[in-house]
């Protein structure tokens, strides 16, 4: 199959180059565009064919379920058999935004798009392009990130040629993304609500829409023995091909850990590399240092993660080490992704 690459501006955008590519998708075929969060791999969210091809695609598990992604409040109801005051209320917080909503699933929503589930993950993008293609398509997107599964999620356009070329019909490049990291997912289903994978949104903001919300126990540790009740909870994510160990501790006891770490590496002939902030990327002594940005700026360290695990790809690192960060609000995001990618590999030290 040839992927065909469009460039396609967000502040101008080709209303023909829309239409061809919701073409694609009402005809069965997949196309990668960008949202807010990552760039999306889409397909029709209604035919079972066509989430069958994103699973091949991506060689995903068939058991972890698709977001379905909507371009307006109306089409919710078509793809729930329930919307709850709650989904309301967020809604009209958040959305178009990166919130994901499970919901009790509709019957016109194929048990393929959902990983066999009876609920629903919907979520409306606020990315322009994302919007108008979703309305071009019919209406209903069923789109994963758009990477070969298990890869970190592309953040570019160039990260989705790499892993997809060949596999899709049709890239939508807009450069870059604003947030760098998936949606929030909340589950609805539940009593209290319960967030099952952090990310933009987070608890203190749907708290103080909804009231009390809990957190599924396995955001944060190492337990795949579950089946997964939304996309990302079960499988080993976002991890680059360099081992990669987590180093939690004061300051000074993390980059002297890293730094012993590294000279046994390099005695080893092995190329390491280390994913710290601003204020300690001049203190590692590894092949490749990159900052990932101010520890300040949860929201700019968020944006850069993605593409720096993809860099050290890039660059043929073999070993990582990476800083540990808070896991208030953003923070938590950041470290579920990095315990991801490292198959929960982290070290304590002090």
């Amino acid at each position: 199959m040839e992927t065909k690459l469009v460039r396609i501006d967000e502040n101008h955008i080709d209303a023909a180059l829309i239409d061809a590519a919701g073409e694609v998708i009402r005809a069965g075929g997949l196309v990668a565009f960008p949202t807010e969060t990552v760039y999306g791999l889409g397909g029709d969210a209604l035919n079972a064919q066509s989430s069958e091809k994103i699973y091949r695609a991506k060689g995903r598990p068939s058991d972890n379920p698709l977001i379905v992604h909507i371009a307006d409040m109306d089409a919710l109801g078509t793809v729930a058999r329930e919307v709850p005051e709650s989904a309301r209320k967020l809604a009209g917080r958040f959305w178009p935004g990166p919130l994901t909503m499970i919901l009790p699933k509709a019957d016109i929503v194929p048990r393929e798009t959902t990983g066999g589930l009876d609920t629903v993950a919907v979520r409306m993008p606020v990315h322009p392009v994302a919007r108008e293609l979703i309305r071009a398509a019919g209406g209903y997107v069923a789109a994963p990130s758009a990477n070969r599964s298990g890869r970190p999620s592309p953040t570019l356009a160039k990260y989705v040629i790499e892993d997809l070329d060949g596999r899709i019909n049709m890239i939508l490049d807009s450069g870059d993304v604003e947030i760098g990291l998936e949606s929030t997912i909340v589950d609805l289903t539940t009593e209290p609500p319960a967030i099952l994978r952090p990310g933009y949104i987070t608890r203190r903001m749907l708290e103080e829409v909804l009231g009390e919300v809990a957190e599924d126990g396995t955001m944060m540790r190492d337990d795949s023995g579950q089946a997964p009740r939304a996309p990302g909870m079960k499988y080993r994510h976002y991890a680059p091909r360099g081992e990669l160990t987590i180093v939690d501790g004061t300051g000074e006891c993390v980059i002297e850990y890293i730094n012993g770490r590294i000279e046994r590496h390099r005695a080893e002939g092995r190329k390491t590399g280390v994913i710290c902030t601003d204020a300690s990327v001049g203190r590692y002594r590894a092949d490749v240092c990159k900052s990932a940005g101010d520890r300040r700026s949860e929201e700019t360290v968020a944006r850069e993660l993605y593409r720096i695990l993809r860099e050290f790809d890039d660059e043929n690192v073999e070993v990582i080490y990476a800083e540990a960060f808070d896991t208030d609000g953003i923070g938590q995001a950041i470290m579920n992704r990095l315990l991801k990618a490292a198959g929960h590999r982290i070290v304590h030290v002090s």
